[in-house]
């Protein structure tokens, strides 16, 4: 078959220690985008270590690289995953110092971002990496404008993001680019994924994002919250299911949970109507009034100010029907 689309070399580092998912969701994205687009040299995507010998994952599994780096042409797309990068192999920094700012575009999946960094890439530039590794990040390359949130943050040709499955989301923006959204629509599906967290979506869950109370009456009214996002989510209601004065109430809950219970029920109500924006065909109005924002302005205003997209836009991004996977041929 002719190519329809310019191929587009993937070049994935490979170096001892490595997270095997990081290599593996990513490689996975591009090879069924040439798949799914119907054109399977769309992309040729390509492995190589310093030595072309194989490594160890952190995990353990063994893996044999295409190539040495040495022995490879620079890629358009660049890919470099995480793993353990305490330590880097000063060869490996200086190719990458070298060699990266000739590829097209420089991606980094988790603590991958600390080796572009090492190498100078991300000097003055917006990047992120796994929650668990931003603080230490930030501490050991100031001249990086850390942000803690994002799934992933793209500035220039250099985008990084947060940890395994948040490379899948950046590769599957990166196919979106390259060959349109129904192509990076179907891979989504049957990767049974989402197509897709925008970068700005934040790494947790707002449940997850938040500590859970020790006390159990505070933990059993985060439960109802959550249950209830069209409910009377007032200090002064919770208060009266914790059996606590609402004063009492408002600080145990922060103390406890680390934010206000006003800052709480936004996160929960937001989370409520992506989900139903995602996973239903329900109108704006209805969800808005199901998930207690009263009007579809109200949330609209909470959308824009934290995902800085309005809700049919963010719809729009999640919820189409992509087309069937193509059979290979």
């Amino acid at each position: 078959m002719v190519s329809m689309t310019p191929r587009r070399t993937v070049l994935i580092l490979l170096f001892e220690g490595v997270q095997s998912l990081d290599v593996t969701g990513p490689l996975e994205v591009f090879d069924g985008a040439g798949q799914a687009s119907g054109d399977r040299a769309a992309y040729e995507v390509r492995t190589a270590t310093l030595d072309g010998g194989p490594v160890r994952c952190g995990s353990g599994l063994r893996l044999t690289p295409d190539a040495s780096l040495a022995d490879s042409a620079v890629p358009h797309t660049l890919l470099v995953p995480g793993g353990d990068t305490r330590v880097p192999d000063p060869r490996l920094v200086a190719w990458l110092r070298a060699q990266a700012p000739r590829a097209e575009r420089v991606v980094s999946v988790c603590t991958g971002a600390f080796l572009l960094a090492e190498a100078g890439l991300l000097d003055g530039r917006r990047a992120t990496t796994h929650w668990a590794f931003c603080a230490s990040f930030a501490a050991r390359f100031p001249a990086v404008k850390v942000t803690t949130d994002p799934i992933y943050v793209r500035d220039g040709n250099v985008a990084t993001s947060a940890g395994v499955t948040a490379g899948i989301d950046l590769a599957l923006a990166l196919v979106e680019e390259d060959l349109g959204r129904a192509t990076a629509l179907t891979v989504a599906r049957y990767l049974v994924v989402f197509l897709r967290r925008p970068g700005n979506q934040t790494q947790f869950s707002a449940q997850l994002a938040a500590q859970t109370a020790s006390r159990p009456t505070l933990r059993d009214v985060q439960h109802w919250i959550a249950e209830h996002p069209g409910g009377d989510l007032s200090v002064d209601s919770l208060a009266a299911r914790a059996n606590l004065s609402p004063r009492h109430f408002a600080r145990a809950f922060r103390d406890e949970v680390g934010m206000t219970p006003g800052r709480y029920v936004d996160r929960i109500r937001l989370e409520a109507a992506r989900r139903l924006l995602e996973d239903t065909a329900d109108a704006v109005e209805q969800i808005s009034r199901t998930c207690g924002y009263g009007t579809s302005e109200a949330m609209r205003r909470a959308f824009v100010r934290t995902m800085g997209v309005a809700p049919a836009e963010y719809r729009r991004r999640f919820h189409p029907t992509p087309p069937p996977l193509v059979s290979p041929a």
